[in-house]
């Protein structure tokens, strides 16, 4: 919200200068974002009388003007502005005069004519970004007249960023009433009692969906001329509120909207046929806006109609067809009360966002549309002329908002706050903003809220308004007193704590990337999820609800690999979005991405890339940290990811066969649709498996000597070691108190098809030595099974 002081000072002028004034703002709650002086600096510059106009003699795109400057003797000025005529009042820069930092108007010479000073543009002072022609000042202004002076351009403008709750100071109206609260100030309002109809002309009205639309407010004015000129006075408000002038009838409605908060429209009666509908849009309705763009409609997009199309996108924009033109004579001025509900979202849906949406989505006064509608009136009656028909009004009271009273305790006050204030001043403060107090037994209160605030729907809501109206900084530092206890937590628990720790010790960084992320990108790392797409994405780039962590982490890599960053460790543990049974289900996981060296590069080892067994390593350790469903987690190269490298990835699988998690090597074909140039590694588990810790148990030491035994043996390639040592555990028994794979080889002396696999075994009991037979005889049990199982060979 932008606007300038001196409007501001028209319905509430504190005792406080500008600087503490914004001050106050931001301390309440409205951020003052930037102030900024509403014109350049200008001096020098007066108001000029054109007395007269003659063509130069030299040049035929230049005239000769006789100027009085309030000095007597006029002025001879050359100019080339295509608007001067006799008798305008134009700004005047005298000879002396400063246009800026290392610009001074000096005597000069123009095609062989003395010019004594400038004629000056609005784009020339700093009041525009461009302009036609001179400037053009109003009736009244008389010549010698310093020109900042007469326009009051020793102001500021001041913009506001308010948080969404507080819509309700989107207007100069609501500002000036915090203002007169905070400084316990008059605020002066303007006038919007009725305008007395002095014409019969109606329109019909019909609101078909009053939960969107609960007050609907119409007015005909004849006889306007749209030709008129906007006073000087509204366009300068205008302007340092960040608009620019359009027309009289366009700049009223915009006026009212920055004064009182009450977006409005006007359209062209004529261009309308036989009464105005609230309505729905029909599927696939078209309508051209003001903007020029066409838009096809949404069932879901409340407009405004007449009998034979859509005219409006309600609460958002005007459609160009009906708009007001040079040659409107009859106007139709609409004032209305949509609900936030049926316009939120809505101009986005549509690329959009307007003044009038901003306002609409966050909650307008609901009280408002009538004053704003007199308002309008009285100011489009004394710029354009014309005669106002009756109002005409079409309210469902069961659809307005409601405010229900709240009760506001002071002992919860006193508590929330850390300081009793006076009771008197509470009551104070709640009537002055709006609110209805009824003040009860038993130190408390009964508010009902402005029909102006949507924010305030319970007790920490009128408590907080106390707060920021009596002053944050005046309320007293204290320390809390809290008992507190340490509670005892449980051994069982893991998560997500232990989890970042021990990937950030093993060399990973912690990332948060966006839930919703790219079509693409989701379709290419997660092909066989349908993801859940958005109603109104905030960019194509977000249009869907991510199936995976893999997308978000993925991009991150890529993003410090265009930035040369070549080694990259990254995990996240947050949730993905699935649709199952027609139901959006939340599973938490834990994942990670990696890229380039396996350790930073050093001269004490050798570099080398990261690789899938680097990988399983990790998540190894990860599944270490869980408890018993954790521990029974086996490796798979069967059923993988289609994203995955076939050759170089697994699959996660509980006992009971269901899936957990995958890791693995990226699909050299997504590799290429990435135009990626090394090899990033993926994994991701679920979180839920990683619950319920093991609670650590002493185990006895046996006092007798450990023996160990190494195997070597020859089985197929395909057999996977995890198998291997599952028969082995399973053959041995509690005798078997450590397994080590130490070697697996291919080459010379292993037939094709085959691999060497070496593991030590170490047995030991607790009651007595083992003697060699016991131990030959175990081990010829685990060798007859593992032949037995996987035709496996002694290797000699």
């Amino acid at each position: 919200m932008k606007f300038n002081e001196q409007w501001l000072r028209e319905w509430v002028d504190p005792p406080v200068g500008s600087e503490e004034l914004c001050e106050q703002l931001t301390m309440a709650g409205l951020e003052v974002e930037a102030v900024e002086p509403v014109a350049s600096g200008f001096s020098g510059v007066v108001v000029g009388k054109v007395l007269s106009v003659a063509p130069h003699p030299q040049a035929d795109r230049l005239q000769v003007c006789q100027v009085d400057v309030g000095e007597g003797e006029p002025l001879g000025i050359v100019c080339g502005a295509r608007n001067v005529a006799p008798g305008m009042l134009a700004p005047v820069a005298r000879v002396g005069a400063r246009l800026g930092d290392d610009f001074t108007i000096k005597k000069a010479r123009l095609r062989g004519v003395e010019s004594q000073g400038m004629l000056c543009s609005a784009a020339e002072l700093g009041l525009a970004e461009q302009s036609e022609g001179l400037m053009s000042l109003p009736e009244g202004a008389r010549p010698g007249d310093d020109f900042r002076d007469f326009l009051q351009l020793d102001d500021v403008s001041i913009e506001l960023g308010l948080t969404p709750n507080r819509s309700d100071c989107l207007g100069v109206a609501g500002i000036a009433r915090e203002v007169g609260v905070i400084n316990r100030s008059p605020v002066t309002e303007v006038d919007t009692a009725p305008v007395s109809a002095t014409a019969d002309a109606v329109f019909p009205i019909e609101v078909e969906d009053p939960r969107a639309c609960p007050r609907y407010v119409g007015r005909v004015i004849a006889g306007v001329n749209a030709r008129a000129q906007t006073p000087l006075w509204m366009q300068e408000r205008l302007r340092r509120s960040g608009l620019r002038s359009i027309s009289p009838v366009v700049d009223v409605t915009n006026y009212v909207m920055l004064e009182l908060g009450q977006p409005m429209h006007a359209f062209d009666l004529d261009k309308l046929e036989r009464g105005v509908r609230v309505r729905m849009a029909r599927e696939g309705e078209t309508i051209e806006l003001l903007d020029g763009q066409q838009v096809t409609l949404a069932g879901n997009t409340l407009v405004i109609a007449d009998a034979g199309k859509a005219i409006a996108m309600a609460g958002i924009m005007g459609g160009q067809e009906t708009a007001v033109g040079d040659d409107t004579r009859t106007l139709f001025l609409e004032s209305a009360f949509f609900s936030p509900q049926a316009i939120a979202g809505r101009a986005r849906q549509y690329g959009l966002h307007t003044d009038s949406s901003h306002r609409f989505e966050r909650g307008v006064d609901p009280e408002l549309a009538v004053r704003a509608m007199e308002r309008a009136t009285r100011l489009l009656l004394e710029i354009t002329g014309g005669e106002a028909g009756p109002v005409v009004e079409v309210t469902d009271a069961a659809s307005l908002p409601r405010h229900d009273p709240i009760t506001l305790r002071a002992a919860r006050l006193r508590r929330l706050l850390g300081a009793a204030i006076p009771r008197p001043e509470v009551t104070e403060i709640l009537r002055r903003l709006g609110f209805q107090v009824r003040e009860s037994e038993g130190e408390s209160w009964e508010v009902v809220s402005s029909s102006a605030r949507f924010d305030i729907a319970i007790e920490a809501d009128l408590i907080e308004e106390v707060a920021r109206i009596h002053g944050y900084n005046h309320l007293p530092d204290s320390r809390p007193a809290a008992r507190l206890a340490i509670e005892s937590a449980a051994a069982t628990t893991t998560r997500d704590r232990r989890m970042r720790l021990l990937l950030a010790d093993r060399g990973y960084q912690e990332a948060i990337t966006y839930s919703f992320v790219d079509t693409a990108l989701q379709s290419l790392l997660d092909p066989e999820q349908t993801p859940i797409e958005l109603a109104n994405p905030i960019s194509s780039e977000t249009a869907v609800m991510r199936t995976s962590l893999w997308p978000g982490l993925v991009q991150a890599v890529m993003h410090n690999l265009n930035r040369q960053q070549r080694r990259a460790r990254l995990f996240e543990t947050g949730r993905k979005y699935l649709r199952k049974e027609g139901r959006i289900v939340e599973q938490p996981v834990v994942a990670g991405a990696v890229t380039g060296l396996v350790s930073p590069e050093q001269w004490g080892m050798e570099n080398r890339e990261v690789d899938y067994f680097d990988l399983k390593g990790d998540v190894e350790a990860l599944l270490a940290l869980g408890g018993s469903a954790a521990q029974g987690v086996r490796f798979s190269a069967t059923g993988l990811h289609p994203a995955l490298h076939p050759g170089q990835a697994a699959r996660l699988l509980l006992e009971d066969g269901a899936t957990v998690g995958w890791l693995g090597v990226l699909h050299p074909r997504v590799s290429k649709a990435l135009k990626l140039d090394q090899n990033i590694l993926v994994f991701e588990v679920s979180s839920n498996i990683m619950g319920g810790e093991r609670v650590p148990v002493f185990h006895e030491l046996s006092k007798f000597p450990a023996i160990r035994r190494d195997l070597a043996i020859i089985v197929d390639e395909d057999v996977p070691a995890a198998s291997i040592r599952a028969c082995i555990e399973e053959t041995a028994g509690e005798t078997l108190q450590q397994l080590q794979l130490f070697d697996v080889y291919h080459g010379k002396g292993i037939d094709s098809g085959k691999k060497s696999v070496a593991l030590g075994l170490t047995l030991q009991a607790f009651s007595r030595t083992l003697t060699d037979s016991e131990i030959d005889a175990l081990i010829a049990r685990v060798l007859q099974q593992l032949q037995n199982t996987f035709a496996a060979t002694l290797r000699e």
